[in-house]
């Protein structure tokens, strides 16, 4: 039987504070800067998910169960033979190498952060930062529309702020020809995996594996094409003050993010000793990654881990992260089957949306969070 959704309300005064606390990550991070080496304790299991797809509900569980493993420890996985084509995969790349090569500046301009209320559009890398470190990405960010989804949705679809119009930028036709027919095939074919992945979750916490379809029926899908250039001089091979930043040190948002990228690796995981071990890409797969939401769902056992981005060699690095969410109007809160007799939650009831945007709104240049331009507001 699916669970019903949940109806408890969290207020909108502790989905703000939950939302702009950095204690996590300080705690996590320290007073000192940790240092990149090579972890040998620390692994990234790479998970075969064919079996996953079997009618075999104990060839189904046996996928949820290395799911499991891998969540209570790095929070990090690989997959494989996830059904994703390799033409959408190979595609996406392209595309997002055309937008930030050969999309004019000024028509990137019209398609700026700062005019989105939900932090679509083009997101240069002087407008945004995570940590607090001047960042060299720069982003092109969209997200759930009804027709990038195969399914269509349930039409109750609505934004992180409550709204309901599309709140997408997309590239003129004219000027990035088959720019959207390109990001559409990729979209389509992660969004399905990550419902799918989604009920491999909920046999991995023992719960019947359509728990959270209820929440999933309009969900959100947060995706960036993202480039990272070379550096200007040559990085460090160690944590140093002269480091290049991509992206700086944070958690995900949601409930979990699909990692696509170039062979250029870049993504740096944060190991419980306090080091940076670095992910190599692994050809024809996805990294997989626990978000804020699972975490909080689980009170705790799985990890929603911290991780940067640092190109650290000579080619352009360029990524495609899929962040999946449930419904933007559904309350996260602790599950039962997560808490021992007598144990309390350690996290509060959010609300999704409100929540991300939030998270979001911090990562601006002035703190005030996207569309808060009196020039935009205005119209001008």
């Amino acid at each position: 039987m699916a669970a019903a959704v949940s109806i408890a309300r969290a207020t909108d005064s502790t989905t703000l504070q939950e939302a702009r606390s950095t204690d996590y990550i300080k705690s996590r991070l320290g007073s000192s800067k940790p240092a990149v080496v090579n972890d040998a304790d620390f692994k990234i299991p790479i998970i075969d998910i064919s079996p996953s797809f079997s009618s075999s509900l104990a060839a189904r569980q046996a996928v949820a169960d290395q799911i499991h493993a891998a969540c209570t420890t790095s929070g990090f996985f690989y997959i494989t033979q996830h059904g994703v084509s390799t033409a959408s995969r190979t595609g996406i790349l392209r595309q997002a190498e055309r937008f930030f090569k050969e999309y004019p500046r000024d028509k990137k301009e019209e398609m700026h952060l700062r005019k989105s209320k939900l932090g679509y559009g083009w997101e240069p890398s002087s407008y945004t930062s995570i940590a607090g470190d001047v960042e060299s990405k720069e982003a092109f960010n969209f997200g759930y529309e009804g027709g990038l989804d195969r399914e269509g949705g349930d039409g109750l679809y609505r934004n992180l702020d409550g709204t309901s119009e599309c709140g997408n930028m997309w590239p003129e036709e004219g000027k990035l020809e088959g720019f959207y027919k390109g990001v559409r095939a990729y979209y389509a074919e992660v969004l399905q995996l990550s419902r799918h992945i989604f009920r491999l979750f909920a046999l991995s916490l023992s719960l019947p594996e359509n728990y959270f379809d209820p929440m999933m029926t309009h969900p959100g899908g947060i995706c960036r094409l993202l480039h990272y250039p070379p550096p200007t001089s040559p990085q460090p091979s160690t944590a140093s003050s002269d480091e290049e930043i991509g992206l700086g040190a944070h958690t995900d948002y949601e409930c979990f993010t699909l990692l696509h990228s170039s062979s250029a690796p870049g993504l740096e995981i944060l190991t419980p000793s306090g080091s940076w071990h670095r992910a190599v890409p692994v050809p024809g797969s996805f990294i997989v990654n626990v978000a804020d939401f699972l975490m909080r769902w689980t009170n705790g056992v799985y990890k929603s881990t911290i991780h940067r981005v640092v190109n650290r060699g000579s080619e352009e690095r360029y990524s495609v992260p899929f962040f999946f969410s449930v419904n933007y109007d559904q309350v996260v809160e602790t599950l039962e089957t997560c808490l021992k007799e007598g144990e309390e939650s350690k996290y509060p009831p959010i609300k999704a949306g409100e929540y991300i945007l939030e998270r979001l709104n911090t990562t601006t240049k002035d703190g005030k969070g996207f569309f808060g331009n009196a020039d935009v507001v205005e119209g001008k």
